[in-house]
């Protein structure tokens, strides 16, 4: 071969060679570094970029995405002197590529102890229940501790965040009975809050069924007496227009005695007013109307001191005379009445007695048997 061609396509694979090493294409979001003869030059951004061959070189290469580290559970001691295991994540950003690849020898590592640190200092000055209750606090001031540490590296952190707060076993069950005492405080205390409510409506639902009952009595019965007044008085004055003499009185009396025993449940009865009263009065009703102004000696000793020579007692002997003879017959008809009103009083008995018990024959069936 000629040497001619050979030295041409030597050069021409050098020229190649040399322009593929002088372009670099960076992707979207990555940085890289570039070192001139062991010296930072500069930091490629993405697209296509042009470097010196042989002399520039990349050291690293970088995402500048957010990203998230989550470190392993870390054991922390709590100001009550209680060992609880931590577990935190991370989530950072690169603003620096030149920073974090020449501050720092390996910032995952740095951020991770710095971490670890700062939640020791932070919870050592807390106890169990507040370390359980606190988290925004431990949060905010792990970011503001971790931001103003990695800043000089070329490092944002955005936020960070606890995962879990594991306390030791024993200290989960003493929780978990605490836990379980109050929550049954809770529901005995609503129970018996149910229970309190339940029997102040029970009480003011009987409050108000007394008291309608008690208005729906007492209407009744100013019902009922306004009815019993207004029959009274319908019965007065149709007994004062119809102008009823003593006859009619004394039978209706003698009607309503019979009446007065009908109850099953009376084991005693009460006449308004006494038997003889009465009996005068049918007495009165019954006799010689002719009789009624009649008058009778005064006093039985005047009948013995009047002399034969007395005209005044001779002239009102017929009158006497006269009168006891219709005496006798109202007399009569008194004994009669009164008759009358002790067969009533006794068949009123007799079917009371019959009530009571239904075995013994009524004195009416007896009769008639």
């Amino acid at each position: 071969m000629d040497p001619v061609v050979v030295l041409a396509l030597v050069a021409a694979l050098v020229v190649v060679f040399l322009v593929a090493s002088s372009v670099r294409i960076v992707p979207q979001a990555r940085r890289y570094n570039i070192e001139r003869f062991g010296r930072y030059r500069r930091t490629l951004q993405p697209g296509l970029n042009l470097v010196v061959p042989v002399a520039d070189r990349i050291n690293t290469k970088l995402d500048v995405r957010e990203q998230v580290y989550s470190s392993d559970p870390r054991p922390v001691i709590t100001e009550d002197n209680l060992v609880v295991n931590i577990d935190t994540v991370l989530y950072y950003q690169i603003t620096d590529p030149r920073a974090a690849a020449y501050e720092v020898a390996d910032y995952l590592q740095a951020i991770d102890q710095l971490t670890v640190t700062t939640l020791r200092n932070v919870i050592g000055s807390m106890d169990l229940e507040e370390t359980l209750t606190s988290r925004e606090e431990i949060n905010s001031r792990l970011r503001a501790v971790l931001d103003d540490a990695t800043g000089k590296w070329g490092i944002r952190v955005n936020r960070v965040e606890i995962k879990a707060i594991d306390p030791p076993h024993t200290i989960k069950e003493a929780m978990e009975k605490q836990m379980r005492a109050e929550r049954d405080k809770r529901a005995a205390i609503l129970h018996a809050e149910g229970e309190r409510q339940a029997k102040i409506l029970t009480a003011e639902g009987t409050k108000q069924k007394d008291i309608l009952e008690a208005q729906g009595t007492q209407q009744a019965m100013i019902l009922r007496a306004d009815g019993e007044a207004k029959a009274v008085e319908l019965v007065f004055q149709a007994v004062h227009r119809n102008n009823a003499d003593p006859k009619i009185l004394a039978y209706k009396y003698l009607e309503t005695l019979p009446h007065l025993a009908r109850s099953d449940n009376n084991t005693f009865w009460v006449i308004p007013g006494e038997l003889t009263e009465a009996v005068r009065t049918v007495t009165r009703a019954f006799g010689d109307e002719s009789t009624a102004g009649t008058p009778r000696p005064a006093h039985p000793e005047e009948a013995a001191t009047a002399g034969p020579g007395d005209t005044s007692y001779e002239s009102r002997t017929p009158e006497l005379d006269a009168g006891w003879t219709a005496s006798s017959d109202a007399a009569a008809a008194a004994n009669e009445a009164e008759k009358e009103a002790a067969a009533a009083v006794s068949d009123a008995k007799a079917e009371a007695e019959a009530a009571k018990s239904p075995q013994t024959p009524r004195r009416g069936q007896t009769s008639r048997g």
